[in-house]
Order: structure tokens, then sequence, then C-alpha cells
């Protein structure tokens, strides 16, 4: 890109502003969070492949008005029904905390028998149906932390192999950021967190640690070869102006396929779309000024010793011996 071809950027000197963001960023998050425990229950607003209970997907043949649906479900005494349009206006689906198995009802009747009084059932068709036990959810939940618990840790130790810990520990500080802030903003919109965001979370760690590796790796060459009096500020400041090209144009790219599919795809796509242009959009603010930042902090607060002191240090440690006469 030419305009990032003779990129000089102060990006390191801008660091305090992005961590101004990121700060006013964790304090939205938290409060969100705190906000939905409140109110429902939990700081996220977990599906049933989480929460448990049974989900009824309903297409009308003619639009329909979701107060009409509501309406019908309150009349026949149904209480604790979440009711909400499903992508177009004739589509609207119903969920039920409780869990229903084995019984002489299944879901799907349950539904048609509470709105038959004022929907017809000939109006509309059963698209899908769920039912997942609580038992199930918590272990959902559990899995899927675990999923990405167990990814962040290899990466660290991929990374500790292959650079150095404090390049490890930078890129997974700067991971964990996008993946709060991201999951933040799901706690403000309130929109559900399913199996299919678990997988969205997934291919956001793989690209921001791509992302980042991509900039760290420019940072170690950066520091093989002769600085000419620069400083460690100076060498990281210039591998990101580098790949400041690369980083945007991939970003760009990636977004614009995510945008049609999230505009496009239909609503069973629209939210695994929406997590990754959310997590994508924040893993490249993260490479480019949370990432190198990071480093040059741990740099700082754990300086490593050049190998001649390295060298220096471990020969004055060494006794002498005696030669024997």
């Amino acid at each position: 890109m030419r305009i990032f071809k003779t990129a000089n950027y102060p990006i390191m000197r801008w660091r305090t502003r992005a961590y101004m963001v990121t700060a006013l960023l964790f304090a939205a998050t938290i409060g969100a969070m705190v906000l939905n425990t409140v109110q429902l229950g939990s700081w996220l607003n977990y599906g049933v492949d989480f929460r448990g209970g049974t989900l009824v997907h309903l297409k009308f043949n003619q639009p329909v008005e979701i107060d009409q649906v509501r309406a019908a479900a309150q009349a026949s005494g149904r209480e604790g029904w979440e009711i909400s349009r499903f992508g177009s206006d004739r589509e609207v689906v119903i969920r039920k905390e409780t869990f229903q198995e084995n019984l002489q009802r299944t879901p799907e009747q349950d539904v048609r028998e509470a709105l038959r009084s004022r929907i017809p059932d000939s109006s509309y068709v059963v698209a899908r149906t769920e039912a997942v036990g609580p038992k199930v959810g918590d272990e959902l939940q559990y899995r899927a932390l675990i999923a990405i618990l167990i990814s962040l840790a290899i990466t660290m130790i991929y990374l500790a192999v292959r650079f150095e810990w404090r390049f490890g520990l930078a890129a997974i500080a700067a991971t964990g950021h996008d993946i709060i802030i991201t999951l933040g903003i799901l706690a403000i919109t309130r929109n559900e967190v399913s199996l299919g965001t678990v997988a969205a979370f997934l291919t956001i760690v793989g690209y921001s640690l791509n992302d980042t590796i991509v900039v760290f790796d420019r940072i170690r060459e950066s520091l093989a070869k002769p600085r000419h009096d620069q400083s460690y500020m100076d060498v990281l400041n210039r591998a990101i102006n580098e790949t400041l090209p690369r980083t945007v144009l991939t970003a760009s790219g990636t977004l614009v396929t995510l945008v049609s599919l999230f505009l496009f795809g239909g609503p069973v796509i629209r939210d695994f779309a929406l997590v990754l242009i959310l997590g994508i959009a924040i893993g490249t603010f993260s490479s480019i000024f949370v990432a190198a930042p990071v480093l040059y902090f741990i740099q700082n607060r754990w300086p490593n010793k050049p190998k001649r002191q390295q060298a220096a240090a471990s020969h004055t440690a060494r006794p002498r011996q005696r030669t024997a006469v």
C-alpha cells in the first residue's frame, strides 16, 4: 500500500493513548458484565447450548407481528418464554429455560398447543427444534474454556521456543486483550453466546497470534542487525512500521469478506460473522498498539543481559583453580 510505503509513525510514543483506549474498553466490559449478572443472572447472554433448555424455530407463511406471538403464549399461560425474531419478519424463535425430554408433549407440540388459540397451525412450520440439558450446558462451558486455555498455553510454549519467553508473554497478553474486549462488546450488545461463538473465538485467537508473530519476527530480525545507536524503542517502532502495510491489507481483505457474510449470509451465520468482525478489528489494533508496547514493558521490567555481560559474569563467578607445585 502506497500510503504506508514510507511509514514512520511514532507508534511506540502513542502507547499511552492506546493504554487509555484499552482501559476505557475494559471498564465498559466490566460494567456490562456486572449489569448482565444483575439483570440476566449471568455475565453473558448464554444461548441454549450453554444455559440448557429448549428452542423452537418457526417459519410463517406471511409476515407476523412479534407481539401477536407473545400474546398467544401469554393467553395460554406459558411464562418464561423468550420470543424474538430470527432474521426476517416471517421467522420467530421461542426459547424456554426448561429442558423437556421423554415427556408426553414434545417442545414442538407444546408450542403448537400454546399458539393454537390465536395462530392456526397452517400458517407456520417448525423449522428446527433444539433441546439441551443443564448438565450438558455446564459441560460445554467447561470444555469451551479449556479449549481456549489450551490453545493459549501451546502458543506460549511455541513462542518461548521460537523466540523467547518475553515474546510469548507479550503475545498472550495481546491475545487475551482481544478476547476480553470482544466478550465485553458481546456483553454490551447482549448477543447470544453459542457454540458458534466459541468457534469464532478460537479463530480470533489464531488470527491475532499470527498477526502478532509477524510483527515479532520482524522485531527479532531487527534486533539481530547492527542498531547504529538505535534504542530498543526505535527498533520496535521500525518493525511495526515495516509490517504495517501487511497488517492493514490483510485485515482489510478479511473484514470485507466477513462484512459480506454478515450482510448476506443469513441469520444462521450472522452472529458468527459479527464475532469475527469484532475480534479481527480489535486484533489488528492490538497487533499494532498493544503487543510491542507490552514487549517493551516486559523488556524494561526484566531486561536480558547481552551475551558479553553474561560471559563476563560467568567468568567472574567461576572459582580459580590452584595449580599444584
